[in-house]
């Protein structure tokens, strides 16, 4: 089964780019989906084995914080998925370019799931390397030049990034001559015998190179273009998921660090590009023009805060891991529903966006619940998640950076709290619409089952999800 989960995606791309039928694309994409929520939650449950076949040879292994970033992939997965249907129908697509676009997803897919899954500091950059191929197609899909630019934007910052990120394990490598593999495993066990100062450098290196597939500041520029012109249901996958994906390849060499006895150094490089990212998001987010572009670069705040907690010891790595569940969930919904209103208005541009509530109620009202969701208000796991993110600091003897951390946010929140309310309140001068459209129920059916499971972790977080949160935070304690 472990092995499954790998060839399915990548068979079925074949088999819709030789069999372009319209109902072979959407059985191949919701089979995929199936296949993968099957096997996370399968393993999570303990009714699936998590032990990789040995034919695999230890290249690929599934520990609980990979189980825990496998188990968000294949929701917010299930979700494009399922809203890839109403894409297909509202954009009239050809079956032809039904098939280009399902099979790219599930190569992004599959490229996703082997980051996750990879024992191997080597091949996870090579992983990461694929997702770029995989989703630059998909960013381009809609073949208009301001996407063809987003695109090969993504294509050379993130290959740049990745290309240093290869150095720096070019680097580790000369390190550590003593350990003489990059198993993560053997890498860990043998962590104290890598030169430090070596160790350091190769740590410098992958920082910048994963934190350019991360988006986070000051390394972010691909991101507000890529998100803002990929189709909905994609912009969802990369920010749900693409983002994660890096961010866990980041804490598995940030766990070498920790255990060769260099973790304040790598602590000290990662809160600063956390607090960056924030103040990068908080900025731009004030005076935001194109409502596509404000959700990305609340991934890149987002991920600011990730940073930030997995620096502040076990309360931190908690929230850390809480909140990567939130976001996802959160941000998917958000850029889901956003693709609905794209639809209805054909506009990225908030000022031409007005009185959603009125033309179409369930899209408003999913607008606005969301972006409470994404900003933390109670009962959502966000509020919970930057509450112990707020605890923490004071825990970790830094309560003063817990200032800044909060008006930051706070800027955040407002101005997308400003554009939201003003495009789902607001009235156009002239605008006497008052008959709603309602949209196929694929449009919605996503978003709801999204929001839901947030407030089912909000009101009462489920113990084997409260189990699972605590055993990934420990990966690095």
């Amino acid at each position: 089964m472990f092995a499954i989960i790998f060839i399915i995606p990548v068979a079925l791309a074949v088999l819709v780019l030789l069999v372009p039928r319209s109902l072979v694309n959407r059985l191949a994409l919701l089979f995929s989906t199936a296949v993968v929520l099957i096997f996370s939650i399968g393993v999570w449950l303990k009714m699936l084995p998590a032990d990789a076949p040995q034919w695999l040879d230890g290249y690929f292994k599934l520990d609980a914080i990979g189980l825990l970033f496998l188990l968000i992939m294949a929701v917010v997965f299930t979700a494009s998925a399922v809203y890839s249907l109403f894409y297909f129908k509202e954009h009239n697509l050809s079956v032809r370019r039904q098939s280009f676009y399902s099979a790219a997803m599930l190569l992004f897919v599959a490229a996703m799931l082997g980051v996750i899954l990879s024992n191997h500091l080597a091949l996870l950059w090579v992983f990461v390397e694929a997702t770029t191929l995989s989703s630059a197609v998909l960013i381009n899909f809609e073949k208009k030049k301001s996407a063809l630019e987003a695109a090969w934007k993504y294509v050379f910052i993130c290959s740049v990034g990745i290309a240093l990120a290869f150095v720096g394990i070019i680097i580790l490598s000369m390190g550590s001559r003593a350990v003489g593999t990059l198993f993560f495993d053997d890498l860990y066990a043998g962590a104290a015998q890598i030169n430090p100062f070596w160790l350091k450098m190769a740590f410098a290196f992958i920082l910048v190179g994963f934190g350019t597939k991360i988006g986070v500041a000051p390394i972010h520029a691909w991101l507000p273009d890529a998100h803002s012109e990929a189709p909905s249901p994609v912009s969802a996958l990369l920010s749900g998921t693409l983002l994660n994906t890096a961010f866990l390849g980041l804490i598995r060499v940030q766990e070498i660090l920790l255990q060769a006895g260099q973790g304040d150094y790598a602590n000290h490089l990662i809160l600063i590009t956390g607090f960056l990212s924030l103040f990068v998001s908080a900025v731009f987010m004030m005076n935001i023009k194109n409502y596509k572009r404000m959700l990305a670069y609340s991934s890149i705040e987002n991920m600011g805060i990730l940073f930030i907690g997995i620096t502040l010891g076990p309360a931190g790595l908690f929230a850390a891991m809480l909140h990567t569940a939130a976001h996802s969930f959160a941000k998917a919904t958000l850029f889901l529903t956003s693709g609905n209103i794209l639809n209805l208005y054909k506009s990225k541009q908030i000022s031409d966006v007005r009185g959603i509530l009125r033309r179409e109620p369930l899209t408003g009202w999913l607008w606005i619940i969301s972006t409470l969701a994404i900003a933390g208000l109670p009962p959502f796991p966000t509020f919970i998640s930057k509450f112990w993110l707020i605890k923490a600091f004071f825990e970790n003897g830094s309560g003063w950076l817990a200032v800044p951390f909060f008006l930051m946010i706070v800027f955040a929140v407002f101005g997308m709290a400003r554009a939201v309310f003003t495009m789902a309140f607001s009235d156009a001068a002239g605008d006497t619409v008052s008959v709603n459209r309602r949209l196929d129920v694929t449009a919605y059916l996503p978003q709801f089952a999204l929001l839901a499971l947030l407030l089912s972790m909000g009101v009462s977080i489920p113990q084997n999800v409260w189990n699972l949160l605590q055993q990934a935070a420990r990966f690095l304690q």
